[in-house]
């Protein structure tokens, strides 16, 4: 890694964590990218505080010290998860061609920018390879003989793509109604859980009530049949759950996890396609009980007004 030498923008997607923003900046500033993007959430109106937090967060990167453009895209007023991460990379894909782009709260391990790096130049003319993901939740099971293998989902804690890519992102996704009656969700997952999981998920993303924009890139890659490059290694450690998240605001098995570096020169597949057994764990392990838990929420909910 010492001769490595970052060529690649990185993005850095922030809100109101100087915590968290602190630490994974600090691992930005050590890979030294010669142009760093940087995209900020305004306050929240009535939140006390928040303003404050929002200036602080936004403060650290002037302490990028290293030979670098900085290029900012802060927004004065809130706009919510989902409409200001999606404009936020709208905006990244507009200045560059391809980018690594880490959230406020994702750590990476120092050779996550050089796997990305590698990645990005292996796969950027291949349509069928959407993003590359430095996050792998299959805790220690080796997926294929590769460094890296294929998963049709998109895991966004730490990831990399093209403006190729991101050009066919449709945030609201328009076609759903369409996939969903004809049957697209049960052909493409087997597993009943997930279905639910997904039927919910993007029923929610269409009426607008979910305020979120992975789901609409998910949305894109299962439609355009892409698939993401996942490393047989976890090179990502979400430091953000807990109650100041948006999202994640329960302490599960995915919060703070262990990453190891990846080895080079990297082994790669011998074949672009989907891992099946490495989906069947995600699905099968984390969607379809997270489709259970999430109902049992709603279920707790309503009995809670019932009660009152």
């Amino acid at each position: 890694m010492a001769d490595f030498q970052l060529t690649t923008p990185v993005a850095l997607l922030i809100f109101n964590r100087p915590d968290t923003t602190e630490r994974v900046f600090r691992e930005i500033a050590k890979a030294k990218p010669p142009k760093l993007l940087v995209v900020a959430d305004g306050p929240r109106a009535n939140r006390a505080g928040e303003y404050e937090k929002c200036q602080q967060t936004r403060a650290i990167i002037q302490k990028a010290d290293w030979d670098c453009e900085v290029i900012t895209n802060f927004s004065e007023n809130n706009m919510g998860c989902k409409l200001r991460v999606a404009s936020g990379i709208d905006w990244i894909f507009e200045q560059v061609e391809e980018a690594i782009i880490l959230e406020d709260d994702c750590l990476p391990e120092p050779s996550f920018f050089r796997f990305c790096e590698e990645m990005l130049e292996r796969y950027r003319h291949n349509d069928r390879v959407s993003m590359i993901s430095g996050g792998n939740l299959q805790f220690g099971r080796q997926r294929g003989g590769g460094s890296y293998y294929f998963s049709r989902y998109t895991h966004i804690w730490g990831w990399a793509s093209w403006r190729r890519a991101w050009q066919h992102y449709d945030r609201d996704i328009k076609q759903w109604p369409q996939f969903r009656d004809e049957g697209w969700i049960e052909v493409l997952f087997p597993n009943k859980g997930e279905q639910e999981y997904w039927r919910n998920s993007f029923e929610m993303v269409y009426d607008g009530s979910l305020d979120t924009w992975d789901c609409s890139w998910t949305f894109t890659a299962l439609l355009r049949g892409m698939l993401q490059v996942v490393p047989n290694v976890n090179l990502i450690s979400n430091i953000g759950f807990g109650p100041e998240a948006t999202h994640t605001h329960e302490v599960g098995i995915h919060a703070n996890m262990p990453t190891q570096p990846i080895a080079f020169p990297l082994a790669h597949p011998n074949f672009v396609l989907q891992d099946p057994e490495g989906d069947r764990f995600i699905s099968e392990d984390q969607i379809a009980p997270s489709f259970v838990k999430r109902q049992l929420r709603k279920i707790n909910k309503q009995f809670s007004r019932l009660i009152k």
